[in-house]
């Protein structure tokens, strides 16, 4: 990238992306389309334009004209017309940025990426969602630049570009060959070269060697393609062929393709051209070929060059030769570049065909060597692959490498090699938080691995539905990833025995199933015996049995045994944080370390849980980015100890923040949007927004019912955090109502002696003072109070807090003396724990009742 020092108009734009190609030198012709755009553009009349969020027509006002499409088929020369056009003009520009759009997942990161250019933080402190929002949002405000220009190349579907079209100053420049971009934005069709233009176009390409007359009838025999000119001009450019010669063999080549009858989207004469080239270069370097034809099976994307080495015994020799050969490799992609088959980039060391090439290039191939330059991508992309996807320093590696997965049809390779690049690359997309791409490359994997006979018991096939079933399980589809785990360990017990290393595999996916289905006391009752397997097989020290550490620590603070879930957490976090760099990844230790915040908040401690919360939050955002899942959970915990040390400002400011996201990123159905969605609800009660409260908690509970049944702990928790809404919104008697079912349910899921049953417990003895009823108020708060104390411990906030309100209620009932000695201990003890100035305390000491609420956590 390079960036300007002034921000005067000058000759150059100060912001001129790196992705925008190199200017073709042999750019002729066209002038009056690029005229035509120019003055399209300038006028800037008015268009209904796509609405981000998909609304009817009528519904959009009509705005100037700022995004306009190139149209046309594949070869027609767009992304060269779109090139040019930046370059000629960009005087007119601040800012020219290039977005490849082959792929729609990267079209979001290319945006971000723009980010630091626009004085605004990079994607890696807000993460790429908000850095590519802020960037549209910048353009569209003319901030700090008006004068801009954003190109797409080579979009399909508009919906592709749904919301990311800037309406402002600028311009926005798409090319495509999709006809339904007519009735989107302003559309310039594309068309092949007039003759004047193919004319001009081969004398500049090859000045020397070519009369007008040759070249007006090389550019008929060509259709005028522009794309098939340029393979032609540099054919003879290079080889000195001369055209009558370069015309038989084209005629003779276009018959013969004409003869074979193959079906093609391609004209026969830009086939024909295309084969004469690669025929002209094969005489010279057969080698050079052979590697063209492997960049066929790769993505449209950029290659990396140091994918192509050799790394074992190549399917095909020659490929071998030249994979071998540093300096044949070198002279190899030389002439790619030389013949215009390839585009070289050296700055980026990287080798880019032009799609339509690849597809030519793979009609021309029989299926049986389709199969073998397959094999030698796939080869290639498992052997120069990182192994550790748990180790972040590894993931751009895994990023430039996505791109090229589908197209090389990794799914279909049996080679065990391959298939552990594929579960890597899998692991990957889960640990950087792409959970909807992770699923996808899994279903893809599982689609053609599950259809090989005896797949049941293959390890590599257990081990993708391992991955699927975790990225489940996070989208919040709980049962069939439980249904998926119980499946997985009972086959590969059956394949492998049960004191198989490998069978831990399938152990620690379990226990998370069960807590998500409500099922605490078996998850705990699983982990138990999943750990001991693991410290036995692997020993205490291995981050295998790190994480079923914490999957136990998580078990026991579900059920309210917060001192060894304190233990066992720390334990965990602390031999993970000791470990080395690439033993233990970053989103373990980050896990680890807000277990360790968010156990010790349940505990009481609301001021060291902050303090830890604030740490972790800087290491996720720093490590792991704004927006990643683990960083988010963080920071929705965070919120709550900040709520609960009355910063209700910072925990206001830092709820929404959470829940915006988690909404923009996962849906609003998503466990995390959800748990998000209940703190921040949390938030508004405690700074009397009531009615904001109560909205989005009863939003919330309609969505509950997609992720958790109505007997599942968290829901009818969930349940008692409305009662307590209607309560303080004057509807005693639909608290009242609402809190009794809670606790009964609770009761029957987790009995009374929990911390969630007596959260509620304490709420319902609120409802009943407020309806008169002092005598069942006192006697379910003395109950609930001597429970608590064998809980959660005499100086728990719950447990003075139950205290607090028992001592309202003795007075109201007529037991003076009573609350006079309850009251003596326990706000004292208020103080000591929460402070004399925190809100809770002043509200014990001015004889009202205090209000508790639930928090979910993760599972």
């Amino acid at each position: 990238m390079r960036v300007m020092n002034s921000r005067e108009r000058g000759t150059v734009p100060e912001v001129w992306g790196r992705k925008v190609p190199g200017r073709n030198k042999n750019f002729t012709g066209r002038d009056d389309l690029l005229d035509q755009l120019h003055a399209r553009i300038q006028n800037r009349t008015t268009a209904v334009l796509p609405h981000p969020g998909g609304v009817e027509e009528e519904e959009v006002e009509r705005a100037p004209i700022l995004s306009h499409a190139l149209q046309g088929m594949g070869g027609v020369g767009k992304t060269q017309l779109v090139t040019e056009y930046a370059y000629r003009y960009k005087s007119e520009y601040q800012l020219v940025w290039w977005v490849p759009a082959d792929q729609p997942m990267l079209i979001r990161p290319s945006l971000a990426g723009l980010a630091p250019y626009l004085d605004l933080p990079p994607a890696t402190a807000t993460g790429i969602g908000e850095a590519a929002d802020a960037v549209l949002e910048s353009l569209r405000k003319g901030d700090p630049y008006d004068r801009w220009l954003l190109i797409f190349d080579n979009v399909d579907e508009p919906d592709e570009l749904k919301g990311l079209l800037p309406q402002g100053p600028g311009h926005v420049l798409i090319t495509s060959r999709n006809h339904r971009w007519q009735g989107v934005v302003d559309t310039l069709q594309v068309d092949v070269f007039e003759r004047n233009e193919s004319v001009e176009f081969l004398n500049r390409r090859v000045p020397s060697a070519m009369s007008h007359g040759d070249a007006h009838v090389l550019a008929a025999a060509l259709g005028d393609l522009p794309l098939a000119l340029e393979q032609a001009g540099a054919l003879q450019a290079e080889t000195g062929m001369q055209v009558d010669e370069y015309l038989d063999l084209l005629k003779k080549r276009t018959a013969e393709l004409m003869s074979e009858s193959k079906p093609s989207e391609y004209p026969h004469s830009m086939t024909a051209a295309w084969s004469l080239s690669v025929s002209a270069l094969g005489d010279k370097l057969p080698e050079a070929v052979e590697l063209l034809r492997c960049c066929a099976f790769f993505g449209a994307e950029p290659i990396p060059r140091d994918l192509f080495r050799r790394v074992g015994e190549a399917t095909r020799p020659l490929l071998g030769e030249v994979l071998a050969d540093a300096i044949l490799l070198s002279r190899a992609i030389r002439e790619l570049g030389r013949f215009a088959l390839a585009r070289v980039d050296v700055s980026s060391r990287t080798i880019q065909v032009h799609r339509l090439v690849q597809a030519l290039l793979r009609e021309g191939l029989e299926e049986a060597d389709h199969q073998l330059f397959r094999r030698e991508v796939q080869t290639l992309l498992a052997k120069n692959a990182p192994k550790d996807p748990d180790n972040e320093s590894r993931w751009s590696r895994f990023n430039e490498l996505m791109a090229h997965v589908l197209p090389a049809r990794v799914a279909e390779s049996s080679d065990p090699e391959v298939r552990d690049f594929a579960l890597n690359m899998v692991r990957y997309l889960y640990l950087a938080g792409n959970r909807e791409y992770a699923r996808t490359f899994a279903e893809e994997f599982l689609d053609q691995w599950q259809r090989v006979p005896g797949a049941d018991g293959d390890l590599r096939v257990l081990r993708a539905q391992r991955f699927l079933a975790d990225v489940l399980r996070d989208l919040g589809d709980y049962q069939r990833a439980a249904e998926i785990d119980l499946s997985l360990l009972e086959r590969a017990r059956h394949a492998f025995g049960n004191d198989d290393p490998n069978v831990l595999t399938f152990l620690g996916g379990l226990g998370p199933d069960l807590r998500a289905l409500g099922r605490f006391v078996d998850a705990q009752d699983h982990d138990e015996i999943a750990r001991d397997q693991h410290v036995a097989m692997l020993g205490e020290d291995d981050p295998r049995t790190l994480r079923m550490v914490n999957n136990l620590a998580l078990d026991y603070g579900l059920l309210s045994q917060y001192k060894e879930s304190r233990r066992l957490h720390l334990l965990a976090f602390n031999q993970q944080s000791q470990a080395s760099v690439g033993v233990v990844s970053k989103s373990d230790v980050l896990s680890s370390w807000n277990n360790v915040a968010r156990v010790v908040r349940q505990s009481g401690e609301y001021a060291t849980a902050r303090d830890l919360g604030e740490e972790a939050l800087e290491f996720g955002r720093q490590e792991l980015g704004v927006e990643h899942h683990l960083t988010l959970r963080v920071g929705k915990d965070l919120a709550v100890a900040l709520r609960r040390t009355a910063d209700y400002d910072g925990a206001l400011e830092l709820a929404t923040d959470v829940f915006e996201r988690c909404s923009r990123l996962f849906g609003r159905d998503n466990p995390d949007t959800l748990s998000a969605a209940m703190g921040l609800s949390n938030v508004y009660r405690v700074m009397a927004r009531f009615e904001d409260a109560l909205e989005l908690a009863q939003d919330t509970m309609k969505r509950y019912p997609h992720v958790y049944s109505d007997e599942h702990p968290f829901y009818l928790c969930c349940v008692g955090n409305l009662a307590l809404l209607h309560r303080v919104s004057g509807e005693v008697e639909r608290a009242h109502e609402l809190n009794t079912t809670s606790l009964a349910g609770l009761d029957a899921r987790l009995t009374r002696d929990h911390h969630y049953a007596l959260t509620v417990a304490t709420n319902l003895a609120s409802d009943l003072a407020a309806m008169g009823e002092f005598g069942q108020a006192r006697e379910l708060g003395e109950d609930s109070l001597v429970r608590a104390r064998a809980v959660l411990g005499d100086e728990h906030p719950l447990t003075l807090g139950c205290a607090a309100n028992l001592v309202v209620d003795l007075r109201a009932d007529g037991k003076a003396a009573q609350a006079a000695e309850l009251a003596e201990k326990t706000y004292p003890a208020y103080d000591e724990v929460l402070g004399e100035d925190h809100p809770d305390t002043r509200v014990a000491r001015e004889g009202r009742h205090l209000d508790f609420d639930f928090d979910p956590p993760p599972i």
